[in-house]
């Protein structure tokens, strides 16, 4: 199923979390932080100006995003954990 985000929202799918230090220590899964850095899967119309138009997205689908830990909203779509939030969320795009 494709969820589309409204306004100025956007879909994210978290990147896998690391399963080993950079000493080679494997981390167990309670011990693994929830990754900052996602792909962006599907980005709503834009956000509204004052005119009435619509200004488009900063990002667009496919982009590998980094934002905050405590940022957007987790839902759950078709057994997959997603990130819905607001564009000004996204701290940088990772080339």
């Amino acid at each position: 199923m494709k969820v589309v985000p409204l306004g100025d929202k956007v879909m994210i799918k978290r990147l896998e979390p690391e399963e080993t230090t950079s000493g080679g220590i494997v981390l167990p899964d309670a011990a693994q932080e929830k990754p900052q850095q996602g792909r962006v899967l599907s980005v709503g119309d834009g956000r509204l100006l004052a005119d009435g138009t619509r200004a488009e997205h900063e990002v667009s689908e496919g982009d590998r995003v980094l934002f905050g830990g405590y940022s957007g909203t987790e839902v759950t779509v078709d057994g997959e954990e997603l990130l819905i939030m607001n564009e000004d969320e996204i701290l940088a795009i990772v080339p």
